[in-house]
């Protein structure tokens, strides 16, 4: 599948930091509490860092203290696509911004509602636009 935002991987080396490439191509995790994101209370759009596509509200974000930012959906469903994720030894389903296919997170059954969902995304993958 085509991508609207396809790089190379040596573009992507060159338009990302260092951390956001390890996270956003190489599917890594950031440390919990290590982004300001975890924990503003900041109101806006939260986009793709890698392709600018708009992925979350501020409306949809709550504070689950895992130190990660947290949101019960997407601001559209497409904005995202899921992907089952065998890795570490356990189950887990990947958050994957559709635009440009970098690694968001991943998303658990176990937020408050109304989804019930906790999109658990790694601050580094995030840009927010007040």
């Amino acid at each position: 599948m085509e991508r609207e935002a396809a790089r190379s991987e040596e573009e992507w080396r060159r338009e990302l930091t260092p951390e956001q490439y390890r996270v956003l191509r190489e599917q890594g995790t950031e440390p919990p509490f290590s982004h300001e994101y975890a924990v503003t209370k900041d109101h806006g759009r939260f986009k793709c860092a890698a392709c600018g596509a708009a992925l979350f509200s501020s409306d949809a974000k709550f504070d689950s203290g895992t130190g990660w930012p947290s949101f019960t959906e997407p601001a559209m469903a497409e904005a995202v696509e899921l992907r089952e994720d065998r890795s570490h030894g356990m189950v887990r389903t990947e958050v994957v911004c559709r635009r440009c296919g970098s690694h968001l997170g991943h998303v658990f059954d176990d937020g408050p509602g109304p989804t019930g969902l906790r999109y658990c995304i790694n601050g580094v993958c995030l840009v927010l636009e007040k």
